[in-house]
């Protein structure tokens, strides 16, 4: 495993090992300030916050306190009017109310039934609905006035007040703290107290607080102290340190090792044989790398010296195979000659037939030597169709006198095999025809050569004598050895069918 891990770590660029090396050297101690003063900060943040959370929590316990010496106040004087059946309740309740300090006088009074009995302090009656029943408390905001009605119920009637925007703010600032916002909601309207200000820069902290047992929420923000991005800076200074050295290390080498490197790399990985080298001028001011670069032209121009000596040898030898081609050809052609000319002159038919057969299998081994010798430029193997169309002509051109009607079709297709299997296929060839020319010379012969797949072919000569069953025959017991020998070369099953011999043949795959 420890190898493992060492053979990564070698295969790593150079840039990334000294970012490894100064992270293992550097990272531990920096971590261990870092979360030393991370935790500092951690726990200043959390007091300031908890600062926070006291101040508005106080308010709102304010607020709550002035909704519910109101109310209690309120109940307690508008059940003693209504008991004693006052002719003018609201004058008995502004009496009692008199006593109690920050109460507000500005109350209307109704019955049970919800209909208005009086009014005190320029109060504006708000809607009957919802009626409260004694001993309960309903609280609401008023969109229209902007302000926070409070409606209790008692034995015979219910009684409902407000408070102001200035009350409920005075009642929260007077809690102490730094309040910067506050929102009364009955989570339908919202009376908006204290509005913040958007300009301002400081951290404000918004909790909501629920009051009167739900029924409304006070969103309170409140401005928090928090440690700002110098402090954080300061603390974490060893981490920055840790950080900043990695950085600068990585840039040093980057730039005076990294980035000449590749660009050398690339100069080299665009060169290709034959062309100029164009190694770059400036790699820095590294001396190593410049006599690296200076190292890497001397190496290419000995390899360009040395390929230049390999394309001049091959060419030679190239040269060479071709001309020996040419003179085994001609040499073949002259053999033919000879026999065709001591063929003429043979005393009996039976020594002219044999020199014409010896002729007519050497004219198709020439036929394959030119044929090669014009295919090596291209070095992509012999053509069968011109090879077959140069030799059923040659066959027709040195038939017999009773053959020179003869008729050979052709139906070939382009494809390209090696010497061995051309010459295999110029004798087998040349044998079958020569056997049904010299047979049966007014019968035609199909010719047909095509490929079965990407690697193979099958070449096809159909004639009336070709008959499997006659091998009892001496002479048609040596055509068919000969023939299956053949066949044999090609590494192939010969396919005997009445009128129609097939061999397959391996081929060239399509350009």
């Amino acid at each position: 495993m420890v190898s493992g891990a060492a053979r990564r770590f070698e295969r790593l660029p150079t840039a990334a090992k000294l970012l490894l090396i100064l992270t293992a050297l550097l990272l531990p101690i920096g971590i261990a300030l870092g979360w030393l003063g991370g935790s500092g900060i951690r726990q200043a943040n959390d007091a300031l916050q908890g600062r926070s959370e006291d101040q508005s929590r106080s308010a709102a316990r304010a607020i709550e306190s002035l909704v519910a010496r109101n109310a209690l106040a309120l109940r307690v004087a508008a059940a003693g009017a209504l008991s004693q059946s006052r002719a003018a309740p609201c004058a008995a309740i502004v009496q009692s109310l008199a006593t109690a300090p920050a109460i507000s006088r500005r109350f209307a009074l109704r019955d049970t039934n919800g209909r208005l009995l009086c009014v005190s302090g320029g109060f504006r009656p708000a809607n009957p609905t919802p009626l409260v029943a004694p001993g309960d408390i309903r609280l609401w905001i008023n969109p229209e006035d902007n302000d926070l009605i409070i409606r209790v119920g008692v034995v015979g009637g219910m009684a409902t007040a407000n408070l102001q925007k200035d009350e409920i703010r005075a009642a929260a600032l007077d809690a102490g703290g730094d309040i910067r916002s506050l929102v009364v909601s009955d989570h339908a309207n919202e009376m908006r107290i204290i509005d913040s200000d958007p300009t301002a820069n400081d951290h404000l902290v918004t909790i909501d607080w629920p009051i009167g047992n739900g029924a409304l929420v006070t969103r309170i923000g409140s401005t928090s102290a928090r440690i700002t991005t110098i402090d954080q800076l300061i603390l974490l200074l060893p981490v920055l340190m840790w950080i900043l050295a990695a950085l600068v290390a990585w840039l040093l080498v980057s730039r005076l090792l990294i980035r000449p490197l590749k660009r050398l790399q690339n100069a080299v990985t665009r060169y290709t044989p034959g062309s100029e080298l164009n190694l770059p001028r400036r790699l820095g001011p590294s001396t190593e790398i410049q006599e690296l670069r200076d190292a890497f032209g001397r190496a290419v121009a000995r390899v360009d010296e040395s390929e230049r000596d390999m394309t001049a040898a091959l060419e030679g030898q190239r040269r060479l195979v071709r001309e020996v081609h040419h003179r085994v050809k001609n040499n073949l052609q002259v053999v033919a000659s000879l026999l065709n000319i001591h063929g003429r002159s043979a005393g009996t038919p039976d020594a002219q037939a044999a020199y014409a057969g010896i002729g007519r299998r050497v004219g198709a081994l020439s036929i394959v030597h030119r044929n090669h010798y014009a295919e090596m430029e291209e070095n992509r193997g012999i053509a069968l169709r011109p090879l077959l169309s140069e030799l059923a002509a040659e066959l027709r051109a040195g038939a017999p006198d009773s053959a020179r009607k003869l008729i050979i079709d052709l139906d070939l297709e382009s494809v390209n095999t090696t010497q061995d299997v051309a010459v295999a296929v110029a004798f087998l060839v040349t044998e079958i025809v020569e056997y049904a020319m010299l047979k049966s010379p007014q019968d035609p012969i199909d010719l047909s050569l095509r490929r079965t797949s990407e690697l193979t072919a099958r070449l096809t000569l159909s004639s009336h004598v070709l008959v499997p069953d006659q091998a009892d025959q001496p002479e048609k017991a040596q055509f068919e050895r000969i023939v299956t020998g053949l066949a044999k070369q090609l590494r192939s099953e010969l396919d005997r069918k009445l009128g129609r011999y097939s061999v397959d043949l391996p081929v060239f795959p399509n350009p």
